[in-house]
């Protein structure tokens, strides 16, 4: 189950480094905006925000890799603590924003928690 965990909290990682290149570099290009469903001028204004939004992104996936590295028991607590801030700020944004983030960041991160409490 260990294996099974340290692979969720990976895919999860490269989700939100994912997320931060489309965020902070893609914004106003061809992914982004199927991303954002924006046109090229609400883009253009909303860069800056997006921008913001990807490197809380990156810093979410950089937690994540260090919860990877680091030995138990920090490594474990690092992987609980990022993973929860995964699935709230999923279940606030699918709330709040777009319902496709409920499934597109709060389940991953939810899969990935469970597998750590699991293994853990």
């Amino acid at each position: 189950m260990e294996v099974a965990a340290a692979v969720l909290v990976g895919a999860v990682a490269l989700l939100h480094g994912y997320i931060l290149v489309l965020e902070m570099f893609l914004w106003e290009k061809a992914p982004g905006r199927a991303l954002s469903g924006f046109d090229a001028e609400l883009a253009r204004r909303t860069a800056p925000l997006a921008a913001n939004q990807g490197l809380y992104n990156g810093f979410l996936a950089a937690g994540l890799v260090w919860g990877l590295l680091a030995d138990d028991p920090t490594g474990f607590r690092v992987r609980v603590f990022f993973l929860a801030c995964v699935l709230v700020a999923g279940l606030y944004g699918g709330l709040t924003a777009n319902r496709r983030i409920l499934l597109a960041q709060a389940l991953p991160g939810a899969l990935a928690l469970t597998a750590v409490l699991v293994a853990g």
